[in-house]
């Protein structure tokens, strides 16, 4: 299961049906869980724990240092979750002791070709970054996220759950959930009204969310305002959710 010319370190943990292709390097403090499959040239460091049926392709460099200049060597972590799938050349570095020390990655996730997650991200669960998508350290990305080809996110940006970026967008401030946002600066379009039918959500639902997603942009309230205004309006959990969104946001939220 393993090619003769992959390096890997004796104190790395690997699951007995683990792959590993030609030309791979796996160093010391690597944990991989079973099922995985790492592809040819793929090149990954610790301390660094790939949950089950990790699919890893060619060039790829997972665990590396990071490139925060103050970064001194300290044993930060990489932690990713089941099922996720990265593809040709992305980049994923470890964390900071400045931060949580530990850069985590949920499950079923793709990350496409030439992706970069930087120090001391959080990705959640079922997303997709399409290629070339960057994220700056500091980022955190909620679940059933779609961020789209090139498009780029400032540190310490929040993006919340169910929410979209279109291809190219340059992200400098918060996404709330369930949002779709695009362009350069990237501004707020809409609902991600697809995606939320896709994932079953209710036709009372979405309605609801619309209607507070024209309180928060189309109104002319402040925040705070529409956040009053929906709250008495809606008892939704998915309007909540929303509402929670905007109110945990540090950057200001896209607009």
């Amino acid at each position: 299961m393993i090619h003769p010319t992959a390096l890997v370190d004796s104190t790395a943990r690997l699951a007995d049906d683990v792959e590993v292709g030609p030309f791979s390097i796996i160093g010391p403090d690597v944990t991989i869980g079973a099922g995985s499959v790492i592809g040819p040239h793929v090149v990954i460091k610790g301390p660094t724990t790939l949950g089950k049926r990790t699919r890893i392709f060619q060039f790829a460099s997972v665990g590396e240092d990071c490139q925060d200049k103050k970064y001194a060597g300290e044993p930060t972590r990489l932690v990713m979750g089941d099922d996720n799938v990265i593809r040709e050349g992305a980049t994923i570095h470890r964390g900071t002791v400045q931060d949580r020390s530990e850069t985590t990655i949920g499950s079923r996730n793709l990350l496409m070709a030439y992706v970069h997650v930087g120090h001391d991200c959080v990705i959640g669960n079922d997303c997709i970054l399409a290629n070339q998508v960057t994220l700056a350290g500091h980022v955190t990305v909620g679940d059933y996220v779609i961020l789209g080809g090139l498009a780029a996110v400032h540190q310490f940006c929040h993006f919340g759950d169910h929410a979209m970026a279109g291809g190219g967008s340059i992200i400098t401030k918060d996404t709330p959930a369930y949002i779709m946002i695009n362009g350069n600066p990237a501004e707020a379009r809409g609902l991600n009204l697809v995606g939320l039918k896709r994932r079953g959500f209710s036709h009372e639902a979405i309605s609801a969310l619309t209607a507070a997603y024209k309180m928060v942009y189309r109104q002319g309230l402040t925040t705070e305002q529409a956040l009053v205004e929906m709250r008495s309006r809606f008892e939704l959990p998915e309007v909540e959710h929303f509402a929670a969104s905007i109110e945990r946001s540090t950057r200001g939220i896209t607009r």
